[in-house]
């Protein structure tokens, strides 16, 4: 463990000014307190008197609304607390601008606050703290965020692989064979994932993997009105949704087009929002139970507070199945025998037998 004669003995300053620096004292150049700081971090040093202080932890977060109930990040920190201040730690929520980032090293701000590790929501990767992270030392759990080869980071999330394997799996039952994916552009770690998870559900269940089925776009309401015409005119009949909030704007957007869902399309999200058992009609979505999230972020935590170099945290992610799924439109099916041979053999299923009916018919 660094101590405050390291710092001194690197900058070349003495123990007082080193001590000045890292306590906020009002008699020292700013220009000198940032390199005490920024020293200090480099080295590894741990500032004890202000932990001892207050045990704090800081959830940052960032493109994630939090303040009400039916916002996305309100259960993750809900969960966090339900764990942590039960056992004395204070919790502050600290949102976070890229431009807070840039001016502040993510060390230097955990330092000056007092903050012993962080619990970080909705970074992208083009965030500055993200480079950051990769050598940092304090612990510190990313959810929906991977970084690898630093034993101070954990991540949490819900397994986007096994959601998408059961989303295309139900859609198969049903008789879809072209299934789209429209999301956001591919600039997070997550949305990465859950697009590399689409196209191996499709790859396992032996569907075309086709770029044409596939949208991506920043904003919600422009790249749904923008691909779902041109999905459809490809032959999808099924899209997967990389957020709720992609497939909520697509049922409206279905809906000012006279398309109804699900008997001219067939609509899956991810997340399970509050409102998509209120949408018209419901919506089936892949689960993450945020409560849940929001407890394992703290876990993973104590885990790196203690010096457990715990990797990843994944939790099931369910299909809740309502009202936006339903069968393959009559006109849109392929021949139905190759079809359901097809899907059949897919899903490990002995297919129906022809009848012999059917087989003198086509012999006539």
């Amino acid at each position: 463990m660094a101590t405050i004669n390291d710092i001194a003995e690197k900058l070349g300053v003495s123990k007082s000014t080193v001590s000045k620096g890292l306590n906020n004292a009002t008699d020292i150049s700013e220009e000198m307190r940032k390199k005490i700081l920024e020293t200090a971090v480099e080295l590894g040093y741990t500032n004890k008197r202000l932990q001892k202080k207050e045990k704090k932890l800081c959830i940052l977060i960032e493109n994630m609304d939090f303040e009400t109930p039916n916002q996305f990040g309100y259960e993750l920190i809900l969960g966090f607390k339900q764990m942590a201040e039960p056992e004395g730690w204070v919790v502050d929520v600290v949102p976070m601008t890229m431009e807070f980032q840039r001016l502040n090293p993510y060390g230097v701000f955990m330092m000056q606050q007092g903050y012993q590790a962080a619990f970080v929501l909705g970074f992208s990767l083009l965030d500055p703290w993200m480079q950051e992270f990769r050598t940092t030392r304090f612990p510190t759990v990313l959810y929906d965020n991977y970084m690898k080869e630093n034993p101070h980071i954990a991540s949490v999330g819900c397994d986007s692989q096994e959601g998408f394997d059961l989303a295309v799996k139900h859609l198969m039952r049903l008789g879809h064979t072209k299934i789209g994916l429209i999301s956001g552009p591919l600039d997070s770690y997550i949305l990465k994932a859950r697009y590399h998870a689409y196209i191996n559900a499709m790859s396992k269940y032996g569907l075309e993997v086709n770029e044409d089925y596939i949208g991506l776009g920043y904003y919600v309401s422009e790249s749904t009105r923008t691909h779902i015409p041109r999905l459809l005119e490809k032959g999808v009949t099924a899209i997967l949704f990389s957020h709720d909030v992609r497939a909520i704007s697509a049922l409206t957007e279905c809906s000012d087009r006279d398309l109804r869902i699900p008997e001219d399309l067939s609509i899956i999200g991810f997340d399970d929002l509050p409102m998509t058992a209120y949408t018209d009609p419901p919506l089936t979505t892949i689960r993450q139970d945020r409560i849940s999230l929001g407890k394992c972020g703290y876990y993973a935590l104590t885990c790196l507070l203690n010096k457990v170099p715990i990797g990843s945290i994944l939790l099931r992610a369910p299909l809740i199945v309502r009202k936006s799924t339903g069968p393959v439109p009559p006109e849109k099916s392929v021949l139905k025998i190759k079809a359901s041979e097809s899907i059949s053999a897919a899903l490990g299923k002995p297919s129906a037998p022809t009848s012999k009916r059917s087989k003198s018919k086509t012999a006539k």
